[in-house]
Protein backbone atom coordinates (compact mmCIF):
# COMPACT_ATOMS: atom_id res chain seq x y z
CA UNK A 1 0.00 0.00 0.00
CA UNK A 2 1.29 3.46 -0.89
CA UNK A 3 2.43 5.61 2.02
CA UNK A 4 -0.22 8.24 1.30
CA UNK A 5 -2.95 5.59 1.58
CA UNK A 6 -1.96 4.31 4.99
CA UNK A 7 -3.99 5.21 8.06
CA UNK A 8 -2.39 4.40 11.39
CA UNK A 9 -4.09 5.02 14.74
CA UNK A 10 -2.24 5.50 18.00
CA UNK A 11 -4.49 4.87 20.97
CA UNK A 12 -3.23 6.09 24.34
CA UNK A 13 -5.11 5.64 27.60
CA UNK A 14 -5.54 8.83 29.66
CA UNK A 15 -3.55 8.90 32.93
CA UNK A 16 -3.93 5.14 32.88
CA UNK A 17 -2.76 3.97 36.31
CA UNK A 18 -4.54 6.83 38.04
CA UNK A 19 -7.71 6.22 36.03
CA UNK A 20 -7.67 2.54 37.01
CA UNK A 21 -7.44 3.58 40.66
CA UNK A 22 -10.31 6.07 40.29
CA UNK A 23 -12.49 3.24 39.05
CA UNK A 24 -12.03 1.71 42.52
CA UNK A 25 -12.30 4.99 44.42
CA UNK A 26 -14.82 7.15 42.52
CA UNK A 27 -14.96 9.65 45.39
CA UNK A 28 -11.50 10.85 44.26
CA UNK A 29 -12.63 11.96 40.81
CA UNK A 30 -11.78 15.57 40.12
CA UNK A 31 -9.13 15.66 42.87
CA UNK A 32 -5.33 15.64 42.63
CA UNK A 33 -4.25 12.00 43.01
CA UNK A 34 -0.84 10.39 42.52
CA UNK A 35 0.30 6.77 42.45
CA UNK A 36 3.68 5.78 43.90
CA UNK A 37 5.52 2.75 45.26
CA UNK A 38 4.14 -0.44 46.73
CA UNK A 39 5.12 0.64 50.24
CA UNK A 40 2.61 3.48 50.22
CA UNK A 41 -0.23 2.81 52.67
CA UNK A 42 -3.43 1.54 51.08
CA UNK A 43 -6.71 3.39 51.76
CA UNK A 44 -8.35 2.47 55.07
CA UNK A 45 -12.07 1.80 55.43
CA UNK A 46 -13.67 3.78 58.28
CA UNK A 47 -16.65 2.72 60.42
CA UNK A 48 -18.89 5.34 58.80
CA UNK A 49 -18.42 3.76 55.37
CA UNK A 50 -15.97 6.35 54.07
CA UNK A 51 -12.28 5.83 53.32
CA UNK A 52 -9.17 7.45 54.71
CA UNK A 53 -6.43 8.12 52.15
CA UNK A 54 -2.73 8.87 52.56
CA UNK A 55 -1.55 12.32 51.51
CA UNK A 56 1.64 13.32 49.77
CA UNK A 57 2.65 15.52 52.71
CA UNK A 58 2.87 12.44 54.92
CA UNK A 59 5.24 10.56 52.61
CA UNK A 60 8.79 9.82 53.75
CA UNK A 61 11.11 7.94 51.39
CA UNK A 62 12.92 8.06 48.08
CA UNK A 63 10.36 6.66 45.67
CA UNK A 64 9.18 8.25 42.45
CA UNK A 65 5.68 8.81 41.14
CA UNK A 66 4.25 6.27 38.74
CA UNK A 67 1.49 8.55 37.49
CA UNK A 68 -0.72 11.49 38.42
CA UNK A 69 -4.22 12.63 37.56
CA UNK A 70 -4.61 15.69 35.38
CA UNK A 71 -5.67 17.68 38.46
CA UNK A 72 -2.33 16.80 40.09
CA UNK A 73 -0.44 17.61 36.90
CA UNK A 74 -1.96 21.09 36.99
CA UNK A 75 -0.04 21.58 40.26
CA UNK A 76 3.27 20.75 38.56
CA UNK A 77 3.37 17.07 39.52
CA UNK A 78 4.21 14.44 36.90
CA UNK A 79 5.26 10.81 36.54
CA UNK A 80 8.88 9.88 37.37
CA UNK A 81 9.12 12.89 39.74
CA UNK A 82 10.65 12.10 43.15
CA UNK A 83 7.76 11.68 45.56
CA UNK A 84 9.29 14.02 48.15
CA UNK A 85 9.53 16.79 45.52
CA UNK A 86 5.92 16.18 44.54
CA UNK A 87 4.94 16.49 48.20
CA UNK A 88 6.32 20.03 48.26
CA UNK A 89 4.29 20.98 45.18
CA UNK A 90 1.02 19.26 46.09
CA UNK A 91 1.07 18.32 49.79
CA UNK A 92 -2.66 17.58 49.99
CA UNK A 93 -2.77 15.33 46.91
CA UNK A 94 -4.02 11.81 47.64
CA UNK A 95 -1.28 9.17 47.51
CA UNK A 96 -2.15 5.63 46.40
CA UNK A 97 0.07 2.52 46.13
CA UNK A 98 0.63 0.89 42.75
CA UNK A 99 -1.49 -2.13 41.88
CA UNK A 100 -0.06 -3.77 38.77
CA UNK A 101 -2.52 -6.66 38.83
CA UNK A 102 -5.34 -4.13 38.44
CA UNK A 103 -3.53 -2.28 35.64
CA UNK A 104 -2.83 -5.49 33.72
CA UNK A 105 -6.50 -6.45 33.97
CA UNK A 106 -7.60 -3.12 32.50
CA UNK A 107 -4.83 -3.30 29.88
CA UNK A 108 -6.13 -6.63 28.58
CA UNK A 109 -9.66 -5.24 28.38
CA UNK A 110 -8.44 -2.11 26.58
CA UNK A 111 -6.49 -4.07 23.96
CA UNK A 112 -9.28 -6.57 23.37
CA UNK A 113 -11.59 -3.62 22.75
CA UNK A 114 -9.19 -2.20 20.13
CA UNK A 115 -8.96 -5.60 18.41
CA UNK A 116 -12.74 -5.67 18.12
CA UNK A 117 -12.47 -2.65 15.79
CA UNK A 118 -9.14 -3.37 14.08
CA UNK A 119 -7.40 -6.75 14.49
CA UNK A 120 -4.07 -5.39 13.21
CA UNK A 121 -2.55 -3.89 16.35
CA UNK A 122 0.95 -3.43 17.71
CA UNK A 123 1.23 -3.69 21.48
CA UNK A 124 3.78 -1.10 22.59
CA UNK A 125 3.00 -0.73 26.28
CA UNK A 126 0.54 -1.42 29.02
CA UNK A 127 -1.53 1.63 28.06
CA UNK A 128 -0.95 2.27 24.35
CA UNK A 129 -1.15 0.51 20.98
CA UNK A 130 -0.88 1.22 17.29
CA UNK A 131 -3.63 -0.02 14.97
CA UNK A 132 -3.49 -0.22 11.18
CA UNK A 133 -6.91 0.98 10.03
CA UNK A 134 -5.99 1.38 6.36
CA UNK A 135 -8.40 -1.33 5.21
CA UNK A 136 -11.40 -0.19 7.23
CA UNK A 137 -14.12 1.42 5.13
CA UNK A 138 -15.30 4.21 7.44
CA UNK A 139 -13.74 7.66 7.52
CA UNK A 140 -11.06 8.36 10.11
CA UNK A 141 -13.23 10.30 12.54
CA UNK A 142 -15.87 7.55 12.58
CA UNK A 143 -13.19 4.95 13.24
CA UNK A 144 -11.68 7.06 16.03
CA UNK A 145 -15.07 7.34 17.71
CA UNK A 146 -15.60 3.59 17.35
CA UNK A 147 -12.24 2.93 18.99
CA UNK A 148 -12.99 5.28 21.88
CA UNK A 149 -16.49 3.87 22.33
CA UNK A 150 -15.21 0.27 22.40
CA UNK A 151 -12.57 1.14 24.99
CA UNK A 152 -15.02 3.01 27.21
CA UNK A 153 -17.61 0.25 27.00
CA UNK A 154 -15.00 -2.33 28.05
CA UNK A 155 -13.26 -0.33 30.79
CA UNK A 156 -15.30 2.79 31.62
CA UNK A 157 -12.01 4.65 31.03
CA UNK A 158 -11.18 7.24 28.38
CA UNK A 159 -8.44 7.23 25.79
CA UNK A 160 -7.05 9.65 23.22
CA UNK A 161 -6.76 8.69 19.56
CA UNK A 162 -4.45 10.05 16.90
CA UNK A 163 -4.83 9.04 13.25
CA UNK A 164 -2.20 9.83 10.64
CA UNK A 165 -0.41 8.34 7.61
CA UNK A 166 2.27 6.72 9.80
CA UNK A 167 3.22 5.74 13.36
CA UNK A 168 5.42 8.79 13.95
CA UNK A 169 2.66 11.28 13.24
CA UNK A 170 -0.07 9.18 14.87
CA UNK A 171 1.82 9.16 18.18
CA UNK A 172 2.44 12.89 17.97
CA UNK A 173 -1.18 13.77 17.34
CA UNK A 174 -2.67 11.42 19.96
CA UNK A 175 -1.12 13.74 22.56
CA UNK A 176 -2.50 16.96 21.08
CA UNK A 177 -5.96 16.93 22.66
CA UNK A 178 -5.57 14.91 25.83
CA UNK A 179 -7.54 13.78 27.69
CA UNK A 180 -10.36 12.04 25.80
CA UNK A 181 -9.38 13.58 22.47
CA UNK A 182 -9.41 12.78 18.78
CA UNK A 183 -6.79 14.25 16.43
CA UNK A 184 -6.53 13.47 12.73
CA UNK A 185 -3.67 14.77 10.58
CA UNK A 186 -2.56 14.32 6.98
CA UNK A 187 0.75 15.19 5.35
CA UNK A 188 -0.83 18.47 4.23
CA UNK A 189 -1.24 19.40 7.92
CA UNK A 190 2.49 19.14 8.59
CA UNK A 191 3.33 22.90 8.39
CA UNK A 192 0.37 24.08 10.45
CA UNK A 193 0.01 21.34 13.09
CA UNK A 194 3.27 19.41 13.41
CA UNK A 195 6.05 21.88 12.69
CA UNK A 196 5.09 24.31 15.51
CA UNK A 197 5.62 21.51 18.08
CA UNK A 198 8.81 21.29 20.16
CA UNK A 199 11.43 18.85 18.87
CA UNK A 200 11.33 16.91 22.14
CA UNK A 201 7.81 15.76 21.27
CA UNK A 202 9.26 13.36 18.69
CA UNK A 203 9.76 9.92 20.19
CA UNK A 204 13.49 9.32 19.81
CA UNK A 205 14.68 12.86 20.48
CA UNK A 206 15.72 12.64 24.10
CA UNK A 207 16.94 15.25 26.58
CA UNK A 208 20.56 15.24 25.33
CA UNK A 209 19.58 15.66 21.67
CA UNK A 210 17.00 18.30 22.61
CA UNK A 211 19.63 20.27 24.52
CA UNK A 212 22.10 20.03 21.63
CA UNK A 213 19.49 21.09 19.09
CA UNK A 214 18.47 24.05 21.24
CA UNK A 215 22.12 25.07 21.61
CA UNK A 216 22.23 25.15 17.80
CA UNK A 217 19.11 27.30 17.66
CA UNK A 218 16.64 24.53 16.79
CA UNK A 219 13.64 24.35 19.11
CA UNK A 220 10.64 23.41 16.97
CA UNK A 221 10.07 20.55 14.54
CA UNK A 222 9.64 23.14 11.81
CA UNK A 223 13.05 24.63 12.55
CA UNK A 224 14.49 21.11 12.40
CA UNK A 225 12.81 20.56 9.03
CA UNK A 226 14.41 23.73 7.74
CA UNK A 227 17.89 22.34 8.43
CA UNK A 228 19.68 20.76 5.50
CA UNK A 229 20.51 17.07 5.71
CA UNK A 230 24.24 17.83 5.29
CA UNK A 231 24.11 20.15 8.31
CA UNK A 232 22.37 17.50 10.41
CA UNK A 233 24.91 14.85 9.35
CA UNK A 234 27.73 17.19 10.33
CA UNK A 235 26.37 17.74 13.83
CA UNK A 236 24.68 14.41 14.59
CA UNK A 237 26.41 11.79 12.47
CA UNK A 238 25.28 9.72 9.51
CA UNK A 239 22.55 7.53 10.98
CA UNK A 240 20.96 9.90 13.51
CA UNK A 241 21.31 12.90 11.20
CA UNK A 242 19.44 11.13 8.41
CA UNK A 243 16.76 10.03 10.84
CA UNK A 244 16.29 13.58 12.17
CA UNK A 245 15.88 14.86 8.60
CA UNK A 246 13.23 12.24 7.79
CA UNK A 247 11.14 12.57 10.94
CA UNK A 248 11.14 16.36 10.79
CA UNK A 249 9.39 15.98 7.43
CA UNK A 250 6.91 13.49 8.87
CA UNK A 251 8.37 10.45 7.08
CA UNK A 252 8.09 7.03 8.72
CA UNK A 253 7.73 3.73 6.85
CA UNK A 254 7.61 1.42 9.87
CA UNK A 255 4.81 -1.17 9.64
CA UNK A 256 2.43 -2.03 12.45
CA UNK A 257 4.09 -5.15 13.86
CA UNK A 258 1.50 -7.53 15.25
CA UNK A 259 3.93 -9.84 17.05
CA UNK A 260 7.51 -9.68 18.29
CA UNK A 261 9.60 -11.93 20.49
CA UNK A 262 10.93 -10.41 23.73
CA UNK A 263 14.69 -10.07 23.99
CA UNK A 264 14.85 -10.13 27.79
CA UNK A 265 12.84 -10.23 30.99
CA UNK A 266 13.89 -8.44 34.14
CA UNK A 267 12.84 -7.47 37.62
CA UNK A 268 14.33 -4.77 39.81
CA UNK A 269 13.54 -2.80 42.93
CA UNK A 270 14.66 0.50 44.43
CA UNK A 271 14.92 0.40 48.21
CA UNK A 272 13.22 2.96 50.42
CA UNK A 273 16.56 3.28 52.23
CA UNK A 274 20.06 2.24 51.21
CA UNK A 275 20.86 -1.31 52.26
CA UNK A 276 24.39 -2.22 53.32
CA UNK A 277 25.84 -5.45 51.97
CA UNK A 278 26.96 -6.57 55.44
CA UNK A 279 24.55 -5.01 57.94
CA UNK A 280 21.49 -5.71 55.79
CA UNK A 281 22.71 -8.97 54.30
CA UNK A 282 19.63 -10.98 55.24
CA UNK A 283 17.18 -8.45 53.80
CA UNK A 284 19.23 -8.10 50.62
CA UNK A 285 19.36 -11.88 50.26
CA UNK A 286 15.59 -12.15 50.61
CA UNK A 287 15.00 -9.46 47.99
CA UNK A 288 17.58 -11.02 45.66
CA UNK A 289 15.90 -14.42 45.90
CA UNK A 290 12.47 -12.88 45.35
CA UNK A 291 13.63 -11.09 42.18
CA UNK A 292 15.10 -14.33 40.82
CA UNK A 293 11.86 -16.16 41.61
CA UNK A 294 9.84 -13.47 39.84
CA UNK A 295 12.05 -13.67 36.73
CA UNK A 296 11.65 -17.46 36.71
CA UNK A 297 7.86 -17.07 37.00
CA UNK A 298 7.84 -14.56 34.13
CA UNK A 299 9.81 -16.96 31.94
CA UNK A 300 7.49 -19.85 32.74
CA UNK A 301 4.32 -17.82 32.23
CA UNK A 302 5.45 -16.61 28.80
CA UNK A 303 6.98 -19.91 27.74
CA UNK A 304 10.72 -19.15 27.60
CA UNK A 305 14.05 -20.31 28.95
CA UNK A 306 17.22 -18.21 28.88
CA UNK A 307 20.93 -18.53 28.17
CA UNK A 308 22.15 -15.47 30.04
CA UNK A 309 21.52 -14.11 33.53
CA UNK A 310 22.60 -10.63 34.57
CA UNK A 311 22.37 -8.44 37.65
CA UNK A 312 22.34 -4.69 38.17
CA UNK A 313 23.34 -2.81 41.31
CA UNK A 314 23.05 0.91 41.89
CA UNK A 315 25.04 2.16 44.85
CA UNK A 316 24.36 5.10 47.15
CA UNK A 317 26.58 7.36 44.98
CA UNK A 318 24.38 6.46 41.96
CA UNK A 319 27.09 4.43 40.22
CA UNK A 320 25.45 1.50 38.44
CA UNK A 321 27.32 -1.76 37.94
CA UNK A 322 26.21 -4.75 35.85
CA UNK A 323 27.52 -8.29 35.57
CA UNK A 324 26.26 -11.24 33.55
CA UNK A 325 26.98 -14.90 32.92
CA UNK A 326 26.09 -17.02 29.85
CA UNK A 327 25.43 -20.75 29.53
CA UNK A 328 25.69 -23.36 26.80
CA UNK A 329 22.44 -24.96 28.01
CA UNK A 330 19.30 -22.87 28.69
CA UNK A 331 17.83 -22.56 32.17
CA UNK A 332 14.57 -21.31 33.59
CA UNK A 333 13.95 -22.52 37.14
CA UNK A 334 14.28 -20.17 40.09
CA UNK A 335 17.05 -22.14 41.83
CA UNK A 336 19.32 -22.12 38.76
CA UNK A 337 18.66 -18.43 38.14
CA UNK A 338 19.44 -17.63 41.78
CA UNK A 339 22.71 -19.57 41.57
CA UNK A 340 23.72 -17.83 38.33
CA UNK A 341 22.83 -14.39 39.70
CA UNK A 342 24.82 -15.17 42.86
CA UNK A 343 27.82 -15.99 40.68
CA UNK A 344 27.54 -12.55 39.13
CA UNK A 345 27.20 -10.90 42.53
CA UNK A 346 30.51 -12.39 43.70
CA UNK A 347 32.28 -10.43 40.97
CA UNK A 348 31.25 -7.07 42.44
CA UNK A 349 33.05 -5.40 45.33
CA UNK A 350 30.28 -4.78 47.87
CA UNK A 351 31.86 -2.02 49.91
CA UNK A 352 29.05 0.54 49.61
CA UNK A 353 25.38 0.75 50.40
CA UNK A 354 22.95 -0.33 47.68
CA UNK A 355 19.87 1.61 46.54
CA UNK A 356 18.74 -0.56 43.60
CA UNK A 357 18.99 -4.27 42.80
CA UNK A 358 17.91 -5.99 39.59
CA UNK A 359 18.01 -9.39 37.86
CA UNK A 360 17.66 -9.93 34.09
CA UNK A 361 17.26 -13.00 31.89
CA UNK A 362 18.25 -12.68 28.22
CA UNK A 363 19.17 -14.91 25.32
CA UNK A 364 15.58 -16.13 25.38
CA UNK A 365 14.31 -19.16 23.48
CA UNK A 366 11.42 -21.58 23.59
CA UNK A 367 12.07 -24.79 25.57
CA UNK A 368 13.38 -27.50 23.28
CA UNK A 369 14.23 -25.07 20.48
CA UNK A 370 17.48 -25.65 18.65
CA UNK A 371 20.27 -23.37 19.79
CA UNK A 372 21.54 -20.86 17.25
CA UNK A 373 25.16 -21.01 16.12
CA UNK A 374 25.84 -18.01 18.33
CA UNK A 375 24.26 -19.54 21.43
CA UNK A 376 26.09 -22.85 20.87
CA UNK A 377 29.31 -20.94 21.39
CA UNK A 378 28.21 -19.49 24.74
CA UNK A 379 30.44 -20.19 27.69
CA UNK A 380 30.89 -18.71 31.14
CA UNK A 381 31.52 -15.03 30.57
CA UNK A 382 33.06 -12.98 33.35
CA UNK A 383 33.83 -9.92 31.28
CA UNK A 384 31.12 -7.64 32.65
CA UNK A 385 32.27 -4.08 33.22
CA UNK A 386 30.98 -1.22 35.38
CA UNK A 387 28.56 1.22 33.77
CA UNK A 388 28.29 4.58 35.48
CA UNK A 389 25.15 6.69 35.09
Amino acid sequence: MAADQRRIAHIDMDAFFASCELSRYPELRGKPVVVAGRQTHAPRDLPDGTREFSRLKDYVGRGVLTTATYEARALGVHSAMPTMKAARLAPDAVLLPVNFDLYRQYSRQFKDAIRSVSPTIEDIGIDEVYADISFLEDDSETIARRLKSAVFEATQLTCSVGIAPNKLLAKLCSDMQKPDGITIVTMDDLPSRIWPMEVRKINGIGPKSTAKLESLGVKSIGELAACTQDWLLEHFGQSYGQWLHRVSHGLDNRPVVTHSEPVSMSRETTFERDLHAVRDRQQLGEVFTRLCTQVAADLERKGYVCRKIGIKLRFDDFETVTRDVSFSEPLGDAKAIRHAAGTCLKRIELDRSIRLLGVKASGLQRPGAEATEESQQFSLDFSGTPDSV
